[in-house]
């Protein structure tokens, strides 16, 4: 009973901790977001990767549903891209995204390592699918949805867009991706020693 209500604590405080970088990560220049001509290059999907990680499919959604939040707030008040008001204040692309990276990535963790898989190599296939999930679902759903709206904040006919949304995965998100895969196994490890030290 002490061991369960120790690890709620612990869940807790680590919950508590991502929220609030993902908020620094929101709100700081350059520590989030690297402002580019369409969308913004971000960061801030390694943090919810680390989150569903350490945390849990459940965990990663939730720190994935604060970043979404956030995302949907500042579309409102203080857009991170000229192209943040048209598409991101449909909570369908900017929370919607952001929750399945924690689902998703979480999920394989936890299956790879269930079936054996070396523990750093399965944090890597999470930690890409993860930061894929995102680039692919955002820039899909505002092909799906915006392709117009789009089209026109970016002074582009909307025949042309798909080429570069594509362009957008292939530069933008492997960037991402590769990222992703470097900094989050990294992290999450580091952080499941401290826990299985303090649980010992």
């Amino acid at each position: 009973m002490r061991n369960e209500s120790k690890n709620a604590t612990y869940r807790l405080v680590l919950l508590s901790i991502f929220t609030a970088i993902i908020l620094l990560q929101n709100f700081v220049p350059f520590l989030g977001y690297i402002p580019m001509v369409a969308l913004s290059l971000t960061i801030i999907h390694i943090t919810v990767i680390i989150a569903a990680i350490v945390l849990g499919p459940t965990g990663g959604a939730i720190i994935g549903g604060v970043w979404g939040m956030t995302t949907f707030i500042r579309a409102f008040t203080f857009p991170t891209s000229p192209v943040a008001p048209i598409v991101f204040t449909n909570p369908l692309i900017s929370v919607f995204p952001r929750i399945m990276i924690g689902i998703i990535s979480g999920n394989v963790y936890l299956k790879l390592k269930k079936m054996g898989c070396p523990h750093y190599v399965s944090m890597s296939i999470a930690s890409l699918l993860g930061a894929l999930t995102n680039t692919v679902l955002v820039l899909g759903l505002i092909y799906l949805f915006y392709r117009q709206p789009y089209a026109n904040a970016l002074h582009m006919d909307v025949t042309q867009l798909l080429p570069a949304l594509l362009a957008i995965v292939f530069t933008n998100g492997i960037a991402e991706a590769v990222a992703a895969c470097i900094i989050a196994p990294t992290v999450a490890t580091a952080i499941l020693k401290a826990r299985s030290k303090t649980a010992s």
